[in-house]
This record gives structure tokens, C-alpha cells and sequence, in this order.
């Protein structure tokens, strides 16, 4: 197979180790990465990457599109400028891909997404997921890991405490809460293509089900 593959939000967690795994993976011919700061980009050899500008196209020999974009409340500054990147871009992002043929879309979103949550960040996941469930893929895979954990390159201090404290009472995380526990950066990326290269129709996929798929991910 000879599939080539668009990525966006390929400098965050679990971005920079899909790009590292599908540059690994027989499967995918080339790569192609948009961001906003091209200077920060890792050189990879199927890699190529693309200035992120407001005028985006997506081009018509994409086999899959994998969005792995998010910020934080405190990083946009606002509400609306959160919605602006965790819904109005990843939406835009489906609408293009479907506008330009592509045939699987792959997206990060959040256990716990629901449109009728209380919580804006919640409720922000939830209709973008429902935006995206209305235009028509062969795959529409929303991704909802809980606690990632990896090394990344911006620090968190509520991610961090949050980790601190995911291994102190881990043991904790059985039955009805397994689903929350926490699950490493690479396993959802090695998750996301494995996803790509054997679902279809529209799934929603969390932390405990992403395990198991990234175990039997071969590169």
C-alpha cells in the first residue's frame, strides 16, 4: 500500500509521534504536515510540511487526514478563541477533506466529549464531534484518550499534577473507572493509523480500546 496521509497538530503530543510512526510505516508513501511555525519542524524523509495559513487546500491524492489539533484555555486566552481551534479548524479541516476526496478521517477529541455538557471544554469536543459525523467519509474515527502521558515539549502544570498523581493511584483505575486511565502519547498514535488502515463507518474509540489496538500495531 501507498497511501499518503495529511496531519495537523503534528508538534503536540501525539502529533509529533504519529508523524514519527507513519514515516516508519510501510504503508504510507509520504507525509504531509501543516503547521504554523515551519522553523520547529523534525526532518523526516516521507515528511513534508506545509505553512498552516487561513487559505488552506487540502490536495486530491490524500488517502487520510489525521487532526490532532487542541489548545488549552490558557493558551487561547478566551472561549472563543478555543472554539476557534478545537472546533471552527478541525471542522474546516473535515470540510476540505471531504471536498477534496479524502476517504478516512481520524480525530482527537476527549472522553467525557458530550454536546450537552456543562463544561466548555466537554461540550466544545462534543459538537465538533457531532459537526464532523455529518459529512460523509468511509471512516470518521473520533479518538478519546484520557490522560496522556510522554514528555512534551510545552510544560502543564494541571497536566503535570495531573500525571503526578494518575501514578500514585493508578491502582485505583479498575472496573467502571479503567477507562480513565491514563495512556501513553505513542499508543494513541500507533492506535490512530492502525485505526486508519482497518476500520470504517463512523467509531468512537477511548483510552482502554486504543490499548488494545495499539498493541497489535505493526509498523
Amino acid at each position: 500500500m501507498n497511501r499518503n496521509a495529511i496531519v495537523f497538530g503534528s508538534t503536540g503530543l501525539v502529533g509529533s509521534n504519529l508523524i514519527r510512526l507513519l514515516d516508519e510505516n510501510k504503508n504510507y508513501a509520504e507525509i504531509i504536515a501543516y503547521m504554523r511555525n515551519v522553523q520547529s519542524s523534525v526532518q523526516f524523509k516521507k515528511l513534508k510540511v506545509i505553512e498552516l495559513q487561513k487559505d488552506f487546500i487540502i490536495a486530491s491524492n490524500i488517502d487520510d487526514v489525521f487532526i490532532c489539533l487542541g489548545t488549552t484555555m490558557k493558551k487561547a486566552g478566551s472561549k472563543s478563541e478555543f472554539r476557534a481551534v478545537d472546533y471552527e479548524l478541525v471542522v474546516e479541516v473535515a470540510q476540505k477533506a471531504h471536498a477534496a476526496g479524502v476517504k478516512r478521517l481520524i480525530v482527537i477529541s476527549s472522553i467525557g466529549a458530550n454536546p450537552q455538557s456543562r463544561n466548555f471544554y466537554l461540550r466544545t469536543k462534543g459538537e465538533m464531534e457531532e459537526a464532523i459525523k455529518s459529512i460523509n467519509f468511509e471512516l470518521i474515527a473520533f479518538v478519546r484518550p484520557s490522560l496522556l502521558l510522554g514528555k512534551r515539549t510545552e510544560f502543564r502544570f494541571g497536566e503535570k499534577l495531573g500525571i503526578w498523581l494518575y501514578r500514585i493511584f493508578r491502582f485505583i483505575f479498575v472496573g467502571p473507572l479503567k477507562k480513565f486511565r491514563g495512556i501513553e502519547a505513542e499508543d494513541v498514535a500507533k492506535a490512530m493509523i492502525q485505526l486508519a488502515l482497518t476500520a470504517k463507518g463512523t467509531i468512537t474509540v477511548e483510552s482502554e480500546v486504543l490499548k488494545q489496538i495499539a498493541d497489535v500495531y505493526k509498523p
